[in-house]
Parts: structure tokens; sequence; C-alpha cells
């Protein structure tokens, strides 16, 4: 296992921007806004032989009484007890603060190796700049700026040294990445704590308590996955701050990330355009899906049907998905949902022999031949595998473009159905055999 550095500090000292700048990535969302890292977020770095994971935590407030900091600060506090270093990031600027102090006696008592590390002072005198940050008693403190990358190579070098020796690294096995995606509130981060068996990621009784997406490794039945869980996507017309447009940007690309999305709906509440909108660009991305309707428990007699109603009327696109009636909060139906995981992971990296993919394009046209257009006939020759995740099928012949729509869906059907493709989209394209005896062909 990889040696982990986590960078802890007060609110808005730049440990996002340190993030960004140790795993050469933008992966942390960075803006001038105090508190915004709210989970833990991990990503990967190296300098020279050594690789270690890097984990940004969400500001420690001692001070304040807001109690979604204090759920910050209990998510920060795990992550410290799980670090083999500690960069304790301050800021050069404000000086030496209160909640400095107090950040310090923590670390001290918690045993771990602390790096300190004294941001933003570029252009501002070394000596002068890190002062007042020796009375701490946590060692040397060193100043950079994350912002310039001014400083960084001797904060790698002090936290290199630091890390314990782990040996030459085993190749890792494939991870299936899985996003966990939905509108807010509808029990996401729940669900991943559920799989996770721990409170890994901030539960919280109000929308939009995770806005980043936070990439998770685990291990279930003893097999390895990554999970992603996203911020809330919201209706484009509540989207009104610089932030929350990240989020959604990054739910996004989490989405394109993943092999498997789970979506996430909420039987207390009414299936929203919103929803679809998820559904529909979960689709467009070709990702593998599964659909877990939460709450389940919560629900009666009558959600329950109005629920099975709006999805069978708003989602009915999506018949090749997988759906389970969960309960994040007691764990009931995740077991299923993981099943269901791992079958749609299945078939959209599945390999398909040339030979027996020709061999299902041959008994649909035989069973069904496309219809003429004009004078022409279709005629389609050989069908071969051009990609996974989504499979990604590639049919040639001639005057394909002459195929209509209904056609084009039948022949979808017929591979997924011949292969039983079931929780994957799939990519029928046609390739136009091109006439050798016609002029510039």
């Amino acid at each position: 296992m990889k040696p982990s550095v986590v960078l802890v500090g007060r609110p808005n000292v730049g440990k996002s921007t340190l993030f960004n700048r140790l795993t050469r990535s933008r992966a942390a969302i960075v803006a001038d806004v105090p508190g915004l890292t709210r989970d833990r977020h991990y990503g990967h770095a190296r300098y020279e032989d050594k690789a270690f994971l890097v984990v940004d935590t969400g500001g420690l407030d001692p001070i304040s009484e807001d109690t979604l900091y204090r759920e910050m600060a209990k998510q920060t506090r795990q992550a410290i007890d799980e670090a083999d270093v500690v960069v304790f990031l301050l800021d050069a600027r404000q000086g030496l603060m209160p909640q400095d102090r107090t950040i310090a006696t923590d670390l001290r008592r918690s045993g771990r190796r602390v790096v300190l590390a004294v941001n933003k002072a570029e252009g501002l005198d070394a000596a002068s700049a890190t002062a007042e940050f020796h009375e701490l008693g946590l060692g040397e403190p060193l100043p950079l700026s994350a912002a310039h990358g001014e400083g960084i190579r001797a904060l790698l070098e002090q936290v290199s040294g630091s890390l314990p020796y782990t040996g030459n690294e085993q190749a890792q096995p494939r991870r299936p990445r899985i996003a966990v995606v939905g509108r807010p509130n509808v029990g996401k981060s729940t669900l991943v704590n559920a799989l996770l068996g721990e409170e890994r990621m901030i539960a919280f009784d109000q929308p939009g308590t995770t806005r980043d997406s936070i990439y998770v490794d685990f291990e279930r039945k003893g097999r390895p996955y990554t999970l992603i869980d996203t911020a809330g996507v919201r209706r484009r017309g509540r989207v009104d701050d610089a932030v929350e447009k990240f989020s959604v940007i990054k739910t996004l690309q989490a989405i394109e990330d993943a092999n498997v999305v789970i979506l996430v709906l909420d039987v207390t509440q009414e299936l929203a355009e919103q929803d679809a909108h998820i559904a529909g660009f979960i689709l467009e991305a070709g990702r593998a899906l599964v659909v877990a309707i939460n709450k389940w428990d919560c629900a009666d007699a009558d959600q329950r049907a109005r629920a099975k109603r709006d999805y069978e009327r708003k989602l009915g696109f999506l018949d090749f998905a997988a759906v389970h009636q969960v309960s994040a909060q007691s764990g009931d139906g995740v077991p299923g949902l993981m099943r269901s995981v791992d079958s749609s992971y299945a078939a959209a990296m599945v390999k398909l022999p040339t030979p027996k993919l020709t061999r299902v394009l041959q008994a649909a046209t035989q069973k069904q031949a496309p219809a003429r257009s004009g004078l022409i006939r279709p005629k389609l020759r050989y069908a071969h595998q051009g990609g996974t995740n989504p499979p990604l099928i590639v049919v040639h012949g001639k005057a394909l473009d002459r195929l209509s729509s209904g056609y084009r869906r039948y022949l979808e059907r017929a591979f997924s159905t011949a292969f039983s493709l079931k929780g994957t989209p799939l990519k029928v394209v046609f390739k136009q055999g091109r006439n050798p005896y016609v002029m510039g062909g």
C-alpha cells in the first residue's frame, strides 16, 4: 500500500492549491472561499523513487461552532489518524493565528510525523516569513508558494525523507471505477459509506455537502474498486455561483472517468427533469449503469407505486440498466446492487470475437432483411468489435447509409440479446464499403 501524506490547516490557507501542485493535476476545486474542501480528497504523487497518496482535507477550525465545520474536522482528524506524514500548512500573510496553535497541539498529541509548510511566502524574506512559526515546536518551517511552485522541491524532499520504505511497488490490479451520481440530498454519500463500511464521506442532512468528486480505493469480498462520490447536480437555473458550477463540471467529468455509474434516486421525491438530464448524460457517455432507488424503507405504498410509474414514464430509455430498491442508511439491498455493478462492468468490458459477431449479424439479417431504399437494398457483410465501455460494434457493408433508424435499433437489440449485455449501452456504427470501380472511390 502506498504511504499517505495528509494536508491539514485552517480554511483557505491553500491546501487544495498545494494538493493540485503535488499531484500535478487540477483534481481539487480551488477558489478564494473558506471551507471549500469538505471531504478527504485523494491523489497520487511521486518524488524520485517514492510514490505516495496525497490527501486534501477540509479546513480545521477549532473555534467554529458551525455544525458542518465540526463534521469537516471529524473527517480531517480521521485522515490524520491514517497518515504517515502530515503537512501542516500555514499562511505567511496572515501570520500565526490562535487556530494554528490549537491545531499544532492536536498534531503533537497524534504522534504523527509533521512537516510545517508556510504558504503564500512569495516575495517575502524567508526568515521573516517563517520566524513566528518556530514557536509551534514542530520543527523547521519551510517557506513556499503553492500557487507559484516556489519551495515545492524542498517540501517534497522533507516529506519523502519521512515516508516509510515500502519496497518495490507491486502491479496494481485493475480497479473498476464506480461513480455515484444524482441530485442533491438523495443519499449518495450515505450509499458510499454503506459500500465502504465506514463513514468516509460526510453524510449530512443538508443539500450540497459534497462539492468535489472524491475518489476512494477499497476492496469488497477481495475485489478492488475505486468509488467516486460526486457533488449533487442541480437544475441549471439554481447553479448560480462559480463554485457550484465547478462542482457540476466535476460530476460530469466523474461520469466520463467511470466504468460504471450508480444513479441514485429518492423514492420520497418525485422524479424531476434533472434526473432525466443526468441519465441522458450517462447514456451519452456510454457508461454502464445501475439504478438505486434509495430510502425505500421510508416510503409508503403510494410513494413506491408512484416511483415505479415515474421511472417507466420518464426513464424508460434506461431499459438496459438493473434497478434496485435500497436503503443506504440500513444497508438493505446494497449487496444486490454491487452484484449488478460487477455484471454491468463485465458487460461493458466484454471481448466479442469477430466470427461470433458476424454470425449474429447474419442471423439477424436472415430473420429480418433491411428494407429497400428505392432500387437499392443495403447489404451487411461482417462485424467486428471497435472498443469497450461501451462495447462498440462496427458493421461493414454497402449502402449502409440507407438503413432506417428502426433497423439500426433492431441490430443493436440483436447484438445486446445475443451476448447478454445487461447493464451497459451498446453502440453500433456502420462503415460503408467503397466501390473500387467508381471514379474517386
